[in-house]
């Protein structure tokens, strides 16, 4: 096929004019191209207001290799289209069936390809299935009852499934995971666009539905779910894992366990470490939500308050302070809302999410700086393993969240977040937030050094978004849950030291969002079926 990049065409024409610039560029008439798609598009602002897409396009035609010839451009190649394949599989016979522990963005996408390769799964999950999840979720924001096993965190699509839904990555893959995951995506019912969009997302509402139609194809092709079913512990036998325990009574027979976790689940991972499984402490991000208007994120982004075709406009922000900490937003949400998204009683985190449309007045990121174990290492107690301090930081924090304003989410405007003092009151930006929120000292959540670098990077940012520092700006507090801040040790073949213990995902320490997640689970699932042959019985 013939690629060809950087055509270029105003936001306001129709995707079909394409046609007419790609004869243009090859010299060919239209009844010569058997079909083209589009592989990839962008957004040029660099003129604005005046906006264009940019795109890359695959071409299929005849004389390919003659029409190549003859066109001199630097942007026109001939290319192969990579599909992706799933290994063929092993040798060694499965007794039992592979169980996945954890249904989020890894433990869906692994039990997806497994069951489509005929190992028919077993896919535990703590939490409830989406619909019902979804109900408890909404309830636990209006009346803050938590359910600690099915919440934003847990249940059916892990805590991807409420979130902003991004599926962008920088993980490299010449393989095709990452394409093939945005093609079973759109099979489940994500829109077409997310094939080529550069920074393709879902929101929640769809989310919820897609998960849904993933877990109904995995129950066709023989895969099984159980939900409110938690991994309470496990047995080994010379060094080979032999059955797990689920709600503290019933026991499983296995000899592969997928422990696709999420980064969340704390008493789990108190769990592993207790039964010797290898796990180490590694660096994290903490901080906080920031709060604008979003029109003025589109006016600084797009030249415009409002944009009908392109939507709500994110951004992507890091700066290099004087002292060498790094200071970035992440989880950027257009149109979004900040959400109470804890999983543990008398403990607050937040979090970021948006619905499809991303119409919520406010813009909203996390804008978070990198913690290392040197950091953190004084705020776990004595007892504490060297492997869980990082876990106990992030506890520390979110009891001083939810002591602020008993279990409210913490709010305050970023002239007294600068002030080291409580908001009274708010200023022309008001707060979008799932679940109860109140004015505090958001500032006293947070280590010095956290805050010192959050307020020097947020005026930084100020200098390339016009307003982005303004008083009034909303700060929430605290996003404590930006990736685990433990590493389940794994081999080149994804083990553990533990035989069949397969560490998975965000949560083991591999991944960092919703795409890589997936992609991760993918790879786990081949290396499975590079080992064993399909479950028989």
């Amino acid at each position: 096929m013939i690629r060809i990049n950087q055509l270029k065409l105003h936001i306001d024409k129709d995707p079909s004019e394409l046609e007419k610039k790609i004869c243009h560029m090859l010299h060919i008439d239209k009844k010569e191209i058997d079909s083209w798609e589009i592989c990839k598009r962008s957004v040029d602002a660099r003129k604005k207001p005046e906006l264009f897409f940019v795109y890359s396009v695959n071409v299929f035609c005849t004389h390919e290799s003659k029409i190549i010839k003859r066109v001199n451009n630097n942007n026109v190649m001939l290319t192969k289209n990579k599909k992706y394949q799933f290994p063929t599989t092993g040798t060694l016979p499965l007794e039992h069936r592979p169980i996945i522990v954890g249904s989020g963005p890894a433990g869906l996408f692994c039990g997806y390809m497994l069951a489509k390769a005929g190992y028919r799964p077993l896919i535990l999950e703590r939490g409830q299935e989406a619909q019902k999840r979804q109900a408890k979720v909404n309830a636990f924001w209006e009346n803050g009852v938590l359910d600690p096993e099915s919440n934003v965190q847990f249940g059916e699509g892990g805590a991807g499934t409420f979130s902003d839904g991004k599926l962008n990555t920088l993980v490299k893959d010449p393989l095709g995971r990452n394409r093939l995951v945005l093609e079973i995506l759109v099979e489940a019912g994500a829109p077409e666009e997310i094939l080529y969009e550069q920074k393709p997302h879902l929101g929640t509402d769809l989310l919820i539905n897609i998960v849904q139609n993933m877990r109904k194809k995995i129950e066709d092709w023989g895969g099984t779910y159980c939900f409110e079913s938690k991994m309470t512990g496990f047995a080994a036998k010379e060094q080979q894992i032999t059955q797990l325990e689920i709600n503290g009574t019933d026991t499983l027979d296995t000899q592969i366990a997928v422990f696709a976790l999420g980064h969340s689940a704390r008493d789990t991972m108190e769990m592993l470490y207790e039964k010797g499984l290898p796990m180490v402490q590694k660096s994290f991000a903490v901080g906080v939500r920031v709060e604008h208007p979003q029109a003025m994120i589109n006016e600084s982004q797009y030249g415009a308050p409002e944009n009908t075709v392109l939507g709500a406009a994110n951004y992507k922000l890091t700066e290099k302070l004087p002292n060498g900490r790094g200071v970035y937003s992440f989880c950027m949400c257009p149109g979004g809302y900040v959400v109470n998204a804890s999983s543990e009683q008398n403990r607050l985190a937040i979090n970021g999410m948006s619905y499809q449309d991303r119409g919520s007045q406010n813009a909203n990121s996390a804008i978070i700086v990198t913690v290392t174990p040197e950091d953190y290492k004084d705020y776990a107690d004595a007892g504490t393993p060297e492997a869980l301090t990082g876990m106990a930081f992030q506890r520390v924090l979110e009891e001083r969240a939810y002591a602020l304003k008993d279990g409210a989410v913490p709010v305050q405007l970023f002239r007294d977040f600068k002030g080291h003092r409580e908001s009274t009151e708010f200023g022309a930006v008001t707060s979008a937030v799932k679940g109860r929120c109140a004015l505090a000292n958001v500032r006293s959540i947070l280590p010095d050094f956290v805050g010192d670098a959050i307020e020097d990077g947020i005026t930084a940012f100020g200098r390339r978004i016009k307003g982005y520092d303004r008083p009034d700006a909303l700060v929430s507090g605290v996003e404590s849950r930006t990736s685990s801040p433990v590493r389940i040790i794994r081999d080149e073949a994804f083990q553990s030291s533990i035989g069949g213990i397969y560490p998975c995902g965000e949560g083991a320490g591999y991944a960092g969002g919703i795409t890589s997640a997936a992609m991760d689970g993918i790879k786990t699932a081949e290396e499975i079926a590079k080992k064993y042959i399909k479950f028989q019985s």
